[in-house]
C-alpha cells in the first residue's frame, strides 16, 4: 500500500475518532453535563483527544501488520453522569451519540464517493471508500454491549437498578473481554457486516 494512502487512512481514522468522542461530550452538555467543556475536550484540535497508544502506535501497527482492519481510539472524553438532569435519559443518549456520529460520517463519505464519480482502483476513491469502511466498522464495534463500549451504556438504561450496577462493575475486566473477543475472530463477524453496509451505501466495495 503506498506511504500517501497509510497515512490518509490513518488521518481519517484519527479525525473519526476524535469527532466520536466530542459527540459524547456535546451529548452530555445537552444532557446538564459540562465536564468535557471545562477540561477542553469540545474541540477538534487532536492534541488534547491523543491517546499515544490507541491513537498512533496500534493503527501504525495494524498497517505494519498488513491487517484488513483499520481502528484505533482517542482518551475518553470525561463525563459526570450524576450531573444529567436524567440519568437513564443522559447515558442512552451519550452511548449512542458516539456510533451515531461515526453512521453519519461513514454516510458522508459514501455520499462523497458517489458524487465524485471516484471508483476503488485509484487513490482519492479508495481513501473515501475506506472512509465509510472505517466509520461503520467504529460504529459497530462500539455498539457491542461491553463495558466501557458504547453499547453497554445503552444497556444498560434498559437494565433494573441492582443489575445495571453488577453490570457496569463489568468495566474493570471490560478491555480483557474486548481483546478476547477479537482474538476469537469478532471482527470474522463485523467485516462482512461493514463490508456489506459499504457496498450498499457507496455502490462499490474497497476489493473493487
Amino acid at each position: 500500500m503506498p506511504p500517501v494512502i497509510i497515512v490518509g487512512l490513518i488521518t481519517i481514522l484519527f479525525f473519526s475518532v476524535i469527532i466520536h468522542e466530542v459527540s459524547h461530550g456535546l451529548a452530555a452538555l445537552r444532557n446538564g453535563d459540562d465536564t468535557a467543556r471545562v477540561m477542553g475536550r469540545l474541540t477538534l484540535n487532536p492534541l488534547p483527544h491523543i491517546d499515544p497508544f490507541g491513537s498512533l502506535i496500534f493503527p501504525i501497527l495494524l498497517v505494519l501488520m498488513r491487517s484488513p482492519v483499520m481502528i484505533g481510539w482517542a482518551k475518553p472524553v470525561p463525563i459526570n453522569p450524576f450531573r444529567f438532569r436524567d440519568f437513564q435519559r443522559g447515558m442512552l443518549e451519550v452511548g449512542a451519540s458516539g456510533p451515531v456520529s461515526n453512521l453519519v460520517l461513514g454516510t458522508l463519505f459514501a455520499l462523497a464517493f458517489r458524487l465524485s464519480g471516484q471508483t476503488a482502483g485509484n487513490g482519492f476513491g479508495l481513501l473515501l471508500l475506506y472512509g465509510v469502511f472505517i466509520n461503520y466498522l467504529l460504529a459497530l464495534f462500539n455498539l457491542i454491549p461491553v463495558p466501557p463500549l458504547d453499547g453497554s451504556r445503552i444497556l444498560g438504561t434498559l437494565l433494573p437498578f441492582r443489575m445495571e450496577a453488577a453490570y457496569y462493575r463489568l468495566e474493570r475486566y471490560g478491555m480483557l473481554i474486548v481483546f478476547a473477543l477479537v482474538a476469537f475472530g469478532l471482527f470474522d463477524f463485523l467485516v462482512p457486516a461493514v463490508n456489506f453496509l459499504v457496498e450498499i451505501f457507496a455502490g462499490a466495495s474497497i476489493s473493487g
